[in-house]
């Protein structure tokens, strides 16, 4: 395609200023707009060269781009976004941008599920890469192997996390929808985001309707453990290739064509046999701890196969494959205090993250410090299920509601509560609302043993920066 200038309203977002990078390596010139834009966003705007408007004006839009790229977090009432409607300029949505500009023309390996996209999609990229096969990718999160989150290559393969939120404000549409999948992955299906899907159905149709996007030549890489992967994957008009990490949970008529046997366990390292229709493809190692992981891993092995990808290659980047930050991601480590970040917000996704905690750090105790900051995690009509998911934990602390203006006592979360029966069961629990009691609350009881796992979707008000800073006092005052 010919250059063009794009102006991105909304730049400062993860996907917005992954997008503003693969169009400047495309040879695009970008601008674009936004508030408070802060590292490392600010950063990587400026090392590429890339300049952006603090705060949304119509002077914006002068000249006159080619395309105005309106980002989901964008609404009426924008002044720039009125300016664009009143002047009649054009403009699209992020992912038909992806769309037209480096997808059409690639093979798309597309990324899906409630939980695990990012870093299914970020092992995913990384085992081609290793494969030999170079891929672009756009990831919701920065590749530790990688170091970014977003690469434009010449290969015809190209890694996308295929989110279900919608698209903008005049597409209600998941992204998904516009991602052309040659290989699409359904890690799992269960149902979130409840601000944008009215019920468990709407939710279940958007991934439906991805299914049925892969074409006949294509590959659907279908999470065999998950009920409602089950049921939609017999709609797919692409072969199936399902994977189970217990395939006696597996029910259904069709065995698993990808299992795993001979789980191996340990404080660095996870190893276990994998299994394709019943005969050995080989035996992979792995820094990735929990069932969850190993499924990820599962379901990267199918899809790589299902291009042909260097088997060898494959199991090198299984083996060598770093992480994702905010998955699992040790923040530091400070008087044998390990402080963790991690991204788990559904229900589920806590109880996985706790799970592969236990699993890699053995008899250490756990502090789990949890944030309900998205929709799903201060909803009244996920209590139960959260109640249970902070089973491996030895102590709990559940912060304040990020938003408890958007509730009331019928529909919110109701950490205390929740707090009250985790003490009726004899545990340690806690409801400190504010972050600078919760990093005392932490530091005053630490003993030098805990794994620390805070997880939330958000900045959780710096928390981590706090809590290292805290702990490094605390030592520094022991030493002294």
């Amino acid at each position: 395609m010919s250059q063009r200038h794009y102006h991105l309203i909304g730049i400062g977002g993860t996907a917005m200023g992954s997008l503003a990078g693969l169009l400047r390596e495309a040879g695009h010139d970008v601008t674009g707009s936004d508030e408070n834009v802060y590292p490392p966003m600010s950063t990587q705007l400026e090392e590429l060269g890339i300049p952006y408007y603090e705060g949304y004006d119509p002077g914006n839009l002068d000249p006159v781009p080619d395309v105005v790229v309106v980002g989901n977090a964008i609404s009426r009432g924008n002044p720039e976004l009125e300016a664009v409607l009143d002047r009649r300029l054009y403009y699209t949505s992020a992912a038909v941008v992806l769309k037209e500009e480096f997808l059409r023309s690639r093979y798309p390996l597309a990324v899906a599920g409630t939980h695990g996209k990012t870093s299914t999609a970020s092992l995913l990229a990384w085992v081609l890469e290793a494969a030999g096969l170079n891929p672009g990718f756009m990831i919701g999160g920065v590749v530790e192997n990688f170091g970014t989150s977003y690469r434009l290559t010449d290969s015809e393969y190209f890694v996308i996390e295929a989110d279900e939120y919608d698209t903008a404000y005049f597409d209600k549409g998941p992204k998904m929808w516009h991602y052309l999948p040659h290989v699409a992955v359904v890690n799992n299906l269960e149902f979130d985001h409840a601000d944008i899907y009215r019920d468990e159905i709407a939710y279940r149709f958007a991934f439906e309707k991805f299914i049925n996007l892969v074409p006949r030549s294509g590959t659907l890489v279908a999470g065999w453990d998950s009920e409602g992967v089950r049921e939609l994957s017999a709609h797919a008009h692409a072969p199936v290739e399902s994977f189970s990490y217990d395939a006696a949970e597996a029910s259904g008529d069709e065995h698993p064509r990808w299992q795993v046997r001979e789980v191996e366990t340990g404080t660095e390292l996870t190893r276990f046999t994998v299994l394709h229709n019943g005969e050995e493809w080989g035996r992979v190692e792995t820094p990735l701890a929990g069932a969850f992981a190993i499924r990820n891993c599962l379901a990267v092995i199918a899809s790589a196969e299902a291009i042909g990808a260097d088997r060898a290659g494959v199991l090198e980047g299984l083996r060598s494959f770093k992480s994702v930050r905010r998955r699992m991601e040790v923040r530091g480590d400070v008087g044998g205090v390990t402080v963790i970040d991690d991204f788990a917000h559904h229900p589920t996704a806590v109880r996985e993250t706790l799970a592969a905690a236990r699993q890699r750090y053995g008899d250490r105790p756990i502090v789990a410090i949890f944030e309900p900051r998205s929709y799903t995690a201060q909803r009244k009509e996920f209590q139960s299920r959260y109640q249970e998911a902070f089973e491996a934990a030895d102590s709990i602390v559940i912060a304040g509601l990020a938003r408890p203006d958007r509730y009331d006592a019928s529909t919110a979360l109701d950490p205390d509560e929740m707090v009250a029966r985790w003490r009726d069961e004899g545990r340690d629990a806690h409801h400190i609302p504010v972050v600078d009691d919760i990093v005392e609350h932490v530091r005053s009881r630490a003993t030098g043993r805990e794994v620390v796992m805070i997880m939330s979707n958000g900045g959780f008000g710096g928390i981590h920066e706090k809590m290292l800073a805290a702990l490094e006092e605390r030592a520094g005052a022991s030493a002294g």
